[in-house]
């Protein structure tokens, strides 16, 4: 388990099969921690001042030139700035391409178990979360978008299909992300639509809340891609006229 750092703001702990949202201000970092090894973490991210703005996964891989997410990456709105960037990450592979659990998928699966026959071992999906949350300030269906599942890693095969591979589930890895801009984060810790476990899995995860440094002129997320310069400086003119 990484160490608890000593500006430790906030800290929480969510089994599998839960969810929930909040806003995360400009510069605090979000640690997430997999906590039982094998964890799957779908999140969304949107600009609580204009929830029309939120997170583009095909922008996001395009202008970096990776088909995963790890440490040195930044998260892209379809505004073209940057909710967050991974600033350190010792899963080394996180899926953003799958999308999510839905409960027709979970029950074909698991069989299916409702909250009101058993309440908190019930087998909630990913897709249900996420409108539960978004339906917090608003939103719906319509405004739910491709999503990060953090903690899974699902790989291409020779003849191009894709493959979920369990095999860097580590109890007590984590990823850090920095916050760029305020931002709105829904999240989920229902299993990854491509799980082939037979129970449904009930991983949970660690949560913990530090204040990050200003970015440096040498900052690796900054640096990683000349796209991300530009994402940086979209930021930075936003702010300005915020």
């Amino acid at each position: 388990m990484a160490t608890v750092r000593p500006d430790l703001l906030y800290q929480d702990q969510f089994d599998g099969g839960k969810h929930w949202s909040f806003t995360l201000k400009r510069g605090t970092i979000l640690r997430l921690i997999d906590r039982d090894g094998g964890a799957n973490v779908g999140m969304l991210f949107y600009n609580p001042s204009n929830l029309l703005e939120r997170y583009n996964a095909p922008d996001t891989l395009k202008c970096q030139h990776t088909f995963k997410l790890t440490a040195g990456h930044c998260l892209y709105s379809d505004m073209g700035r940057i909710f967050c960037s991974i600033v350190e990450d010792t899963a080394g592979w996180h899926d953003t391409v799958c999308g999510n659990s839905t409960k027709a998928q979970v029950s074909s699966k698991w069989g299916r178990k409702s909250y009101q026959e058993y309440r908190n071992d019930w087998t909630q999906n990913g897709h249900d979360s996420f409108l539960v949350e978004a339906a917090k300030y608003g939103m719906g269906r319509r405004d739910l978008a491709a999503n990060v599942n953090w903690f899974s890693r699902v790989r291409t095969e020779e003849d191009g299909s894709l493959v979920f591979d369990g095999s860097q589930a580590k109890a007590g890895a984590h990823v850090d992300l920095r916050f760029e801009m305020d931002t709105l984060v829904l999240f989920h810790t229902c299993p990854h639509p491509m799980n082939p476990a037979t129970e449904y899995p009930r991983k949970g995860i660690a949560v913990e809340l530090y204040r990050g440094e200003p970015v440096a002129e040498d900052d690796p997320c900054l640096n990683s891609r000349p796209e991300n310069g530009r994402g940086f400086a979209n930021n930075h003119l936003y702010h300005l006229c915020g």
